[in-house]
């Protein structure tokens, strides 16, 4: 999020306070097995730490200062923190299996959405958690997301503002697929989202909603 620390509970908080829609966020699994709340691999861009996420415990991810003070949060730190509908993002098959667990502890379905780049993660927490909605994410991609997302099992498609196409929003369409577009940080690529006519858009600035479906 550009107006907090990333991944933050405080940032968290904004984005509900902002009247977003739905607050979209990363999940990691730490060395022994703790979803972590964090958007890249390792905490050298976002913490004063160094080193893989996957080769910490979460007592040393705890101890890193994320800024402003904050910590890493877990994923259940933030179901308690705010009360706005989720989008979670999973990286792989270990965090799909991870979080169908909490799903199921904390009857999540209605209220968390799973997105991924990953057809394979989409696919097995589709399995562990029936009637989940999931979405497939593409940065890099053809008409063939289309198809990715169709076989995975995804009711959304959120793609990169860039490079989507009308063709690519017709096909989805004709798919019975919902999209989003990402990351919509300008007016001109506000102005895309409302002329292909998407369900919404990814955006890091709350302020810039201004119609449509909007996650931070």
């Amino acid at each position: 999020m550009g107006v907090e620390p990333e991944n933050t509970l405080r940032s968290f908080v904004a984005a509900q306070q902002a009247g977003l829609d739905q607050i979209e966020l990363d999940l990691h699994l730490s060395k022994d097995g703790a979803l972590v709340v964090m958007h890249d691999t390792d905490v050298d861009r976002t913490t004063d730490g160094t080193g893989p996420i996957a080769e910490k415990t979460l007592e040393e991810l705890r101890a890193l200062d994320a800024g402003r003070g904050e910590r890493i949060p877990v994923f259940e730190e933030v179901l308690d923190a705010v009360k706005s509908p989720l989008q979670a993002e999973i990286k792989d098959i270990a965090a799909a299996r991870a979080l169908a667990e909490v799903m199921h502890k904390r009857d999540l379905i209605s209220r968390v959405e799973v997105s991924s780049f990953h057809d394979e993660a989409i696919a097995e927490i589709a399995r562990l958690v029936p009637g989940v909605r999931t979405a497939l994410i593409g940065s890099r991609f053809g008409t063939d997301i289309v198809d990715r997302a169709v076989e995975a099992g995804a009711g959304t498609v959120c793609l990169n503002i860039r490079r989507l196409t009308l063709e690519i929003v017709e096909q989805a369409r004709k798919a019975d697929l919902k999209i989003i577009g990402w990351v919509v940080n300008t007016q001109d690529h506000l102005r895309l989202v409302r002329a292909l006519g998407l369900d919404g858009a990814t955006t890091d600035y709350p302020e810039i909603k201004r119609t449509g479906r909007f996650t931070a």
